[in-house]
């Protein structure tokens, strides 16, 4: 289960980023909790703060990706983890004095949208380059194990802080000091133990050649066409954890972290009980797509706050299988040069639907209550499940049929 820490490089990798991702859940938390302070527990606010931290992903996401493969990724990430530190330390000093208003928030998490265009595909990308090709399935799930123990962690220990500290000021300051730790663990990794991928050089059309190298395979286009619609509605239902607590349970901000932990504990297990698959498979990736579906519902309609937080845990479990297998069907199907373009490609799905997704669920919620707004992110997560494997059926089908008919044509030109 824990092979790939063997290796020096991802050891620091992942000791730095226990550190950075705990604050990071923290300024989560802290931003979601600061949006309803000055708006009055307005869903509709919520939803278009989460909108805009993802939102850049739907025009620079693939753009991100081909930079990854043309540049060293260690030197992009230092950048980018130093610029976010920055803007959470910014943030952090607007709430101290007082002086934050929504819309700082709306700017700082569009400006962390932006970086994250890059830093994301970069660093997924960087994996490979750490353990290997046959280490990598292991390494992505206990990347994602060690975000969701954050998980555990963050939301948890914020709504504690918030409570003792008196606000929200004090976590965004705290998380500007734990990017210090995933930087630290970069600079101090063994270049020689890294396998770094050659650059691709620049040239034309390298975003159409990703695009195509991905439409080409149907092992990278279901998991992707699968993710671009659960990402739609699984935005929305961590969004909506805030609004249930808050306005459905009237639960505190301390009660709201329980909750959040109580999602994270699921996804916890679901992701170590990743890391010990070799190669996950297109049913358990269904399989998961649909059983996240059925706990939305279920979730959603939980009369009492303690039967909501344990409707959690399964529900962490089902999503993260599901983004712990698409991410490692994809890496594992696609070479070295193109990693960079096909998981900006990748990511540009998965956080790009969050602009579409959280606002209508943000503002269903606004005009039927929260509860009506995670039944109906359920039962759109079932039906997009659906329709992401027939479209990867209908594209495959057409783009086979076109194969077929360019060939003849090549055939027929060459006989004349």
């Amino acid at each position: 289960m824990f092979r790939s820490l063997r290796g020096h490089n991802f050891r620091l990798y992942a000791s730095g980023g226990i550190v950075s991702n705990v604050g990071t859940w923290m300024q989560r938390t802290a931003q979601d909790w600061l949006v309803l302070e000055l708006t009055n527990g307005s869903a509709a606010a919520l939803g278009v703060a989460t909108a805009l931290q993802f939102a850049p992903q739907l025009v620079l996401g693939m753009w991100g990706g081909m930079l990854a493969d043309r540049y060293a990724k260690r030197p992009i990430l230092i950048t980018a983890q130093s610029l976010m530190g920055l803007l959470a330390l910014t943030l952090g000093l607007l709430t101290v004095t007082g002086t934050a208003q929504v819309w700082h928030v709306y700017t700082m998490a569009l400006l962390v949208g932006v970086i994250s265009c890059l830093d994301i595909p970069t660093r997924q990308a960087f994996v490979a380059e750490m353990v290997g090709r046959d280490n990598l399935a292991n390494a992505l799930a206990l990347n994602s194990s060690i975000f969701n123990l954050a998980r555990v962690v963050g939301p948890a220990l914020a709504g504690l802080l918030i409570y003792a500290l008196g606000g929200t000021g004090p976590i965004f300051l705290l998380n500007s000091l734990t990017f210090a730790g995933v930087i630290a663990s970069l600079l101090l990794m063994r270049r020689a133990e890294l396998r770094t991928a050659e650059p691709v050089p620049r040239a034309k059309g390298q975003l159409r050649a990703g695009l195509r190298y991905v439409l080409d395979r149907r092992e990278l286009l279901t998991p992707i066409l699968l993710i671009a619609f659960l990402s739609m509605f699984a935005q929305s239902f961590m969004m909506s954890i805030a609004l249930m607590a808050k306005e459905v349970y009237h639960a505190g901000a301390s009660s709201f972290g329980l909750a959040s932990s109580g999602f994270a504990v699921g996804a916890l297990g679901g992701a170590l009980l990743a890391a010990r698959r070799v190669r996950p498979g297109r049913r358990l990736l269904i399989g998961g797509a649909l059983a996240f579906g059925v706990t939305q519902i279920v979730a959603g309609l939980a009369p009492w706050y303690t039967s909501y937080v344990v409707l959690l845990v399964p529900a962490g479990i089902a999503l993260i299988t599901v983004n712990t297998a698409a991410n490692a069907i994809v890496q594992l199907g696609t070479s070295s040069e193109m990693r960079g373009r096909v998981m900006g490609i990748y990511f540009l799905v998965f956080t790009g639907g969050a602009p579409i997704g959280a606002p209508l669920i943000g503002w269903v919620s606004e005009l039927g209550g929260p509860r009506i707004g995670v039944v109906i992110g359920g039962i759109m997560t079932l039906v997009g499940t659906g329709l992401a494997v027939l479209l990867a059926n209908a594209i495959m089908r057409r783009r086979g049929s076109h194969a077929v008919v360019r060939g003849a044509a090549a055939t027929a030109g060459s006989t004349r």
